[in-house]
């Protein structure tokens, strides 16, 4: 009998290290999490939404800066990218706000009637202002550190920055249209996986699952030149600060203004909507009650 007793607590001790183990989450249950995080999301004050949103454009602009290091030290981009990801696991893992995963998720409690589009709006331009916030104080205090408080030349990093500055501007501008659309179209690709990666890291329960799950899309992201809102907004003013020759206009309308839209399509048709739509509760509900049809018809037959 105590053999027995003691095969039994064994079994269940065992099972539960499984279970600890297996901290995947299903997609079904991703599904409910997403709406209950844009939900949530409408309900944090204005003020925090701008504490948290300053602090995410900061952390972007200080990934950046790291990125754009390690791929001037080595020479290879690819290096950038792998690093470039600190930024937005740090952002996930301390529930931060940032607008360009809102885009995919505060819509969600809309469609579902919970929400008005004017709540929506609202809470996408207080977290927009506190992106914006955050990445211009961390470009000024990055960009008086390169230039030795404006005594000197931009050069290594600075000198990247500023000639990327240029490029996401005036190299759109130069093309007119046609670069207004490759900037939207950079722009869809991006949010499309940022998005991607902050609902993966709701596929898991552990600390280090987030940070795997959310590091793979970033990392695609940030490797192929695709275009971020709130990364613009460290590069572009800091670029312009070290002496970048873009106006506020040419950042405004060949940057920001396709950059905003193409990182609303992408993150909430590609990402949000999809995953939520073919997954919600209700399609869920849907699928397990024709199931049982269908194999009793086959039965009959």
């Amino acid at each position: 009998m105590l053999c027995q007793t003691n095969k039994n607590y064994a079994g269940n001790a065992r099972r539960e290290r499984e279970g600890n183990l297996m901290d995947y989450v299903k997609p079904l249950d991703v599904a409910t999490a997403m709406l209950n995080a844009g939900t949530a999301k409408l309900a944090i004050p204005v003020q925090d939404l701008l504490i948290r949103g300053a602090l995410s454009g900061a952390i972007l602009g200080v990934a950046t800066t790291l990125a754009f290091t390690g791929a001037v030290t080595t020479g290879q981009p690819i290096v950038g990218a792998i690093i470039f990801p600190v930024g937005l696991v740090s952002i996930v893992l301390l529930g931060l706000e940032l607008v360009t995963g809102s885009f995919a998720l505060v819509p969600l409690p809309w469609l579902e009637g919970r929400a008005s589009l004017s709540q929506v709006l609202q809470n996408w331009g207080w977290v927009m202002l506190g992106n914006l916030l955050g990445a211009v104080a961390y470009a000024a205090l990055i960009a008086l550190t390169y230039t030795n408080m404006w005594t000197s030349e931009a050069t290594g990093v600075a000198a990247r920055v500023v000639a990327t500055a240029e490029a996401k501007t005036l190299g759109y501008a130069a093309l007119g249209f046609a670069g207004f659309a490759t900037c939207f179209v950079k722009a869809m690709l991006c949010n499309w996986m940022v998005c991607l990666a902050v609902v993966l890291a709701m596929t898991t329960t552990s600390t280090i699952g987030k940070i795997a799950a959310a590091w793979l899309p970033v990392f695609i992201f940030f490797a192929q030149g695709f275009e971020h809102l709130v990364v613009n907004f460290f590069i572009i003013p800091a670029g312009m600060m070290m002496g970048a020759k873009t106006t506020l206009f040419g950042w405004l309308f060949w940057n920001f203004l396709p950059v905003a839209l193409g990182n609303v399509v992408g993150g909430f048709l590609f990402t949000g909507l999809a995953v939520y739509w073919t997954y919600r509760p209700a399609a869920a509900g849907a699928t397990r009650a024709a199931v049982p049809s269908s194999a009793a018809a086959a039965a009959a037959e």
